[in-house]
């Protein structure tokens, strides 16, 4: 299989690395992180580049890029550790809206590709434990919604929400909604993260919503957004690792001991042997990943499980190995590579964990027996 990029893919690698190099430096980041962990000149910044229009369709103003597209942008989001939610705002929310009516896409897309509306999905419930099928949030027959969810990404800086809530009430079928921030009913609660991006939680008492996709397709549609989340933070992931790998390497080469400098060391070379082979293991199943994300649903959800399993060990082994090759430097805030630790370590968790995903693969694999038994 071809893995080498286009020309086109490529030239957008460097334009967002050169933004990320440029812009969004460790000092830049470190103020955004004090003002509250999201920028909304960044986010000005990031529509400035066509980024946010890249996953909206020509149609409705946008680029009509791909998978392929979206994974080179996030790696390098990824290299420069931006907080502000891209992957939410730039690629799940133009695909649930690509599921809805003229009128919601008519509405909604153009603003997305213009970066004037910052879209996220607000799907996370307490006691769901990353099922994606449990909801307590419901929705009445003229389009109320009363629930809470929780984790949604930079909430209390977003413009609207994409609500599961089950339509009919408790126990019913998933249907996918629209929530804008002002409406009546909406509480939020912000906070920040480990790594110090943004996130909120979400109260919804007898808010009116507009309905995106029915209950008909609702799940199915949730599922697919979910699965474009998870590879855009395998990609996210492998960016982070990549350079948080040749940080500690630089590291190694400058660091002396005995008046030698400690990369000669062997042991060391083998340690760092084992965790550039968990970063390439990473980066092709983050290829796996959005390679899938076209294929029929119980292949791609196969698929993306893999990638998150394989990328949890990836994340967590190149981790705590680079932050424990640098020595008490690696934990220290002032230190950028502390920053790379913290934000690895939240990716494991969201969208599932590696032992949920573990489930997710054992479950399929027995489905799949079960067809051929």
């Amino acid at each position: 299989m071809d893995f080498d990029f286009t020309e086109d893919q490529n030239s957008l690698r460097d334009a967002v690395r050169r933004y990320v190099d440029k812009d969004y430096g460790f000092e830049q980041r470190r103020a955004i992180v004090k003002a509250g962990g999201f920028s909304r000149d960044a986010w000005n910044a990031l529509a400035g580049l066509g980024l946010t229009a890249l996953a909206v369709p020509e149609a409705h103003g946008g680029l009509g890029f791909g998978p392929a597209e979206a994974m080179v942008v996030m790696e390098e989001l990824g290299r420069g550790l931006v907080m502000e939610p891209y992957a939410q705002g730039g690629l799940v929310a133009p695909a649930v809206l690509a599921q809805s009516g003229d009128d919601a896409q008519g509405e909604w897309l153009p603003r997305i590709a213009g970066g004037e509306a910052l879209v996220v999905l607000a799907h996370q419930e307490r006691k769901a434990r990353y099922r994606l099928d449990v909801c307590d949030t419901v929705a009445t027959a003229d389009h109320r919604l009363t629930g809470a969810k929780s984790v949604v990404a930079a909430g209390d800086a977003a413009d609207a929400f994409i609500v599961p809530a089950c339509a009919g009430g408790a126990g019913a079928s998933i249907a996918l909604y629209l929530v804008a921030k002002d409406a009546a009913g909406v509480a939020l609660r912000g906070y920040a993260l480990h790594d110090g991006s943004r996130a909120a939680e979400l109260t919804l008492k007898d808010t009116p919503a507009t309905l995106l996709v029915g209950p008909d397709r609702g799940l199915a549609v949730l599922e697919h957004a979910v699965d474009i989340a998870i590879a855009a933070q395998a990609a996210e992931a492998v960016g982070a690792m990549d350079r948080f790998v040749a940080l500690t390497a630089e590291y190694l080469n400058t660091r002396k001991q005995f008046g030698v400098a400690i990369a000669s060391f062997q042991a060391l070379r083998h340690r760092m042997a084992d965790i550039k082979m968990q970063l390439e293991l990473a980066r092709s199943m983050s290829y796996f990943a959005t390679l899938k994300l076209n294929e029929p649903a119980d292949a791609r959800r196969r698929a993306v499980s893999q990638a998150k399993v394989q990328l949890g060990q990836s994340m967590r082994f190149v981790g705590q190995q680079c932050t424990q090759l640098h020595g008490g430097i690696g934990v220290t805030d002032e230190y950028i590579g502390s920053h790379y630790f913290k934000r690895l370590a939240v990716m494991e968790m969201q969208y599932g964990d590696s032992l949920h995903h573990l489930g997710e693969v054992s479950a399929r694999m027995q489905d799949t027996a079960g067809v051929f038994a």
